[in-house]
């Protein structure tokens, strides 16, 4: 789902996804930058990345990736595993952080899509279905964008693909002889530009396809009927 469509047909509903979604991209660096300050790294607190401010976050590319295909990323919190006061536990903490923000950040506003579909029923279903234009729609379409690109956020960095944070998950639970082979694909740039190229090719259906049973099964177990 590309964003700038959006913007060529409702560019207020556009502006404001486009702020729920920078907040969102940060708040996930975030989680992965304060988990890792709990677990005994200070790293990323001595770069300035524990902070929701977008600025300190968004990596250009990435924040352009979200408005062209609909996912994105942010600069990636720097930590020193070596800190870690368990070393095995801080890595799959912070490595899933980020991902339990984002299920959070969907949740909050399927929550808040609900109370809408309930006190606003009509204007909620005119813009949703027929694009009937109003303040509570609009606010409602909004919700309804920002929750789905965040499921979506969530589900991307849970594949355990180098550098997504599932590899991280994934190293914590390897054998330690193991890990070593993954941390070295992370810091080769040419892998990861193959790695990208491949989603935005031979994988984009099977990702896209698991993505989207996730958001179905989401959505229509909080907001039955949507």
């Amino acid at each position: 789902m590309g964003l700038l469509r959006i913007l060529q047909s409702d560019p207020l509903t556009f502006f404001l996804l486009v702020g729920v979604l920078l907040l969102s991209l940060s708040a996930h660096e975030w989680g992965h930058a304060i988990s890792a300050l709990w677990m005994g790294d200070s790293t990323a607190k001595e770069r300035g990345r524990v902070s929701l401010n977008p600025l300190r976050h968004l990596d250009p590319f990435g924040t352009l990736m979200l408005l062209l295909v609909g996912f994105g990323w942010a600069k990636p919190v720097p930590i020193n595993p070596n800190n870690f006061r368990r070393y095995r536990l801080g890595l799959f903490v912070v490595s899933i952080a980020g991902i339990v923000v984002n299920i959070l950040i969907a949740l909050i506003l399927t929550v808040f899509l609900r109370w809408l579909v309930g006190v606003y029923p009509a204007e909620v279903q005119g813009m949703l279905q027929n694009n009937q234009h109003s303040e509570a729609g609009t606010i409602a379409l909004t919700a309804l964008l920002a929750a789905t690109i965040n499921l979506s956020l969530a589900v991307f960095n849970l594949l355990p693909i180098p550098p997504l944070d599932g590899s991280k998950i994934l190293q914590s639970l390897l054998p330690s002889r193991l890990q070593p082979f993954l941390w070295r694909l992370e810091s080769n740039p040419t892998y990861s530009i193959v790695a990208m190229l491949l989603f935005l090719t031979v994988l984009r259906s099977p990702v896209s396809s698991l993505i989207g049973w996730v958001q179905t099964h989401f959505f229509s177990f909080f907001i039955p009927g949507l």
